[in-house]
C-alpha cells in the first residue's frame, strides 16, 4: 500500500477547440502537484467517445501523468469495446474505469442493451482483465442514481471485485459519513478494494443542482445553506466550495481514505487550492 493518499482528477471531453485549450492548460497547471492520474470521461450516451480516446491518448505524452481511461457499455458492441482497448494500449495506457455509462436522457432513463454489447460494468471487467488493464470501478456512497437497493449497489461492487477490479472511485459526495457508511459495508464482506473518494468543489450553484440531481447526491442542508447565502457572488460561491471541500478532505483524510479524486469540471484552480491547504502535495 502507498505510504500517502492518492491524488486524481478527471475531466470531461471539450466540445470545441477553446474548451480544448483550457483543459491543456489546467493540466499543465496541475503537473507540479503530481497527481497520481488523470481520467476523463465519455459524454451521455457515449457521444464523446472518439474525442475521450484522443484526448486520453495524449495526456500521459504530454503531460507526464498516467492516464486511467473511461469505458463504458454504452452504445458500444464488444468488438468495439476490444477496439477501444486495443487504441488505448497503442497509446500507452495500461488502466482503465469500467462503467455501464448513461443512457443518452441520464443515469434514471431506461437502460437499452446494445446489440452484441453488455448490460453491466462487471462484463467489461472481465473483458479488460482478460486483455490485461488494471481496472478502476465506480462506487456510489448515494446509492446510484438509477438502483433502489444500497444492498444491491454492494453486491454488484463486490462482483466487480471478484473479476478483477483493483480499485473503486467513488461518485462525489459531501457528507464523511456517507463514505464511512460504505466502506463499512465492504469490510464486513471482507473487502480489500481500496475505495478513493470523489471530491466536486463547488464552483457553480446551477451546475451543482444539476449534477446532484444526475448522480443521485445528496446536498446536506448546512451545505446548502453555506452554498445559498452567497449564490449571488460567483467568487464568493468558488471560495465557500473551496472551504467545504477542504473541510470534508481533511475529514477523509482523517479517517484513512487512501487517495482523493477531484472532479474539476476542467479547471485546475480551485483542486490546486484545496491540495495545498490539506497538504496532499
Amino acid at each position: 500500500m502507498q505510504s500517502r493518499p492518492t491524488f486524481s482528477v478527471e475531466f470531461f471531453p471539450p466540445k470545441d477547440s477553446a474548451g480544448e485549450s483550457r483543459l491543456w492548460a489546467s493540466l499543465e497547471a496541475l503537473v507540479p502537484y503530481q497527481p497520481d492520474f488523470v481520467s476523463v470521461t465519455y459524454g451521455a450516451g457515449g457521444s464523446t467517445r472518439d474525442r475521450t480516446i484522443r484526448i486520453t491518448s495524449e495526456i500521459t505524452k504530454r503531460t507526464g501523468i498516467k492516464t486511467v481511461a473511461h469505458l463504458t457499455c454504452v452504445g458500444a458492441m464488444r468488438d468495439a469495446l476490444i477496439e477501444t482497448l486495443h487504441s488505448y494500449r497503442s497509446a500507452g495506457i495500461t488502466s482503465v474505469l469500467a462503467l455501464r455509462g448513461d443512457p443518452e436522457g441520464g443515469p434514471t432513463s431506461e437502460w437499452k442493451r446494445t446489440e452484441g454489447g453488455f448490460d453491466h460494468a462487471d462484463e467489461l471487467v472481465s473483458l479488460a482483465r482478460e486483455m490485461d488493464f488494471e481496472v478502476g470501478v465506480a462506487a456510489f456512497p448515494d446509492k446510484h442514481p438509477a438502483s433502489q437497493d444500497f444492498e444491491q449497489d454492494i453486491k454488484v461492487l463486490i462482483e466487480k471485485e471478484r473479476r478483477g477490479a483493483k480499485f473503486a472511485t467513488t461518485q462525489f459526495f459531501f457528507g464523511s459519513e456517507k463514505y464511512l457508511q460504505l466502506r463499512e459495508r465492504l469490510a464486513r464482506e471482507n473487502s480489500k478494494l481500496p475505495l478513493i473518494a470523489g471530491i466536486l468543489p463547488i464552483t457553480n450553484v446551477k451546475q451543482l443542482e444539476r449534477m446532484s440531481i444526475l448522480s443521485g447526491a445528496s446536498i446536506p442542508h448546512e451545505i446548502s445553506k453555506r452554498i445559498k447565502a452567497v449564490e449571488a457572488d460567483p467568487s464568493s460561491v468558488r471560495a465557500e466550495g473551496v472551504s467545504i471541500a477542504t473541510e470534508l478532505s481533511k475529514q477523509l483524510l482523517d479517517s484513512g481514505v487512501p487517495g482523493l479524486h477531484f472532479y474539476t469540471m476542467n479547471s485546475a484552480d480551485s483542486t490546486i487550492e484545496i491540495v495545498k491547504r490539506i497538504g496532499l502535495r
